[in-house]
């Protein structure tokens, strides 16, 4: 029985320990509101974060796995659902012609890529192609410390690095080139609820964003660990008590 407590005492911190980030002295570790076992997205920052993906980081990079009715978790309206994804065209059908047409995307419909194709992307960003981020958070060592410093990463390079045509140096990313220009300057978007927008605050407030990407059933995953973890306390603390009851006219009990 001992042995049980234990074990969910192990589990409850267990789960309250952050995850673990990439073994890199250049990243710059941040507090984010999730992590934990109490941890929970902050979902004025992701309106935020949405913002900035949709000022600046959606010219160049889609959400492919993402639907815009998601955006409800986020904190936005039927409203400005319909209305977000009402500005974007699909290719549907066919028709009772037998032809494919396009329409204004729906609610159901997911994000609508910026380019084409995958070629068509690469011609208009001088061969390199922008990936997709819906995901990005999880595919990276550090997850969203690797963003938010990737993010806030671009400087001059060193004396004596010389770049390649076309790259910009970045202290984080590997290698140090990359082929993506700084996307985030302060002040480049104006936020809602009056946030100053400096490029730490719109740096933290997408990467938060593209981390629900990746995680969105996570508030719902914490919530449910609470739970078992109640559910384990009091059963053992049921389980103790029978045991005290069945044992209690045992000599020696």
């Amino acid at each position: 029985m001992r042995r049980f407590f234990v074990f969910v005492l192990v589990a409850a911190l267990w789960l309250s320990v952050p995850p673990a980030i990439a073994s890199s002295e250049r990243l710059e570790v941040q507090s984010w509101s999730w992590q934990g076992m109490f941890g929970r997205y902050d979902k004025a920052q992701l309106r935020r974060g949405f913002q900035v993906y949709s000022e600046v980081c959606a010219n160049c990079h889609g959400l492919r796995l993402v639907a815009y009715r998601n955006l409800a978790d986020v904190g936005l309206t039927d409203e400005e659902i319909k209305r977000i994804a009402a500005e974007k065209e699909v290719q549907d059908g066919p028709n009772e012609q037998g032809e494919m047409f396009t329409r204004f995307a729906r609610p159901s419909d997911r994000f609508v890529s910026p380019y084409a194709n995958d070629q068509a992307a690469r011609v208009a960003n001088h061969g390199a192609l922008p990936p997709d981020l819906s995901l990005m958070a999880k595919a990276r060592a550090g997850g969203p410390d690797y963003l938010y410093s990737l993010l806030t990463g671009y400087e001059d390079p060193p004396s004596g690095v010389l770049l390649t045509p076309g790259m910009n140096y970045n202290k984080v990313f590997p290698g140090h080139q990359i082929a993506m220009p700084q996307p985030l300057f302060e002040d480049m978007v104006t936020y809602d609820d009056s946030t100053s927008a400096s490029l730490p605050q719109m740096a933290q407030d997408v990467t938060a964003f593209l981390n629900w990407t990746a995680e969105p059933e996570l508030d719902g995953r914490h919530a449910l660990g609470l739970k078992t973890l109640a559910f384990l306390v009091l059963l053992t603390g049921l389980l103790y008590a029978l045991k005290r009851q069945i044992w209690s006219g045992v000599h020696g009990e």
